[in-house]
């Protein structure tokens, strides 16, 4: 079963955010597929990818003086660090654990998709942020640093 299917609902309207939740996506459903053999290094390709994703949403949000930046942040500094103690040891041992991590982290990512990251797609529009050029076009409407 796939952990999470990308659905229109999960979309923010917000091209920037919602490749890269695509892309998060299609990697749980190769990670809930993988062989045994396999897992390993399609969570570790999990990993780097959402590390990018993470960074690049702390990014915009300090950026643009998002004002649940903290909130927001601790939670894919959590995440990732249970991401990563799944490769603890590369034995046998830990592959119940990642395919566990993998239906629970498409659980967790819809709810923080359509939470913390539709409100922050929200405020990105709403300042008329363009994450491309990082820049802000109408800063009046971010909340002093």
């Amino acid at each position: 079963m796939t952990p999470l299917q990308w659905k229109e609902i999960l979309s923010l309207d917000l091209p920037a955010m919602d490749d890269e939740s695509q892309k998060l996506a299609a990697l749980l459903e190769m990670a809930s597929g993988a062989t045994d053999a396999a897992l390993p290094a399609v969570w570790r390709q999990l990993i780097a990818h959402t590390q990018r994703q993470f960074a690049r949403e702390d990014r915009w949000m300090v950026q643009t003086a998002f004002s649940s930046t903290q909130v927001h942040s601790v939670q894919h500094k959590v995440v990732l660090q249970v991401m990563r103690e799944g490769l603890s040891n590369d034995g046998a041992a830990m592959l119940p654990l990642i395919r566990t991590m993998v239906h629970e982290l498409g659980v967790w990512f819809a709810q923080h998709n359509q939470s913390m990251d539709a409100a922050l797609a929200l405020h990105l529009r709403k300042t008329g942020y363009d994450p491309a050029l990082g820049v802000l076009r109408m800063p009046q409407e971010a909340a002093p640093l």
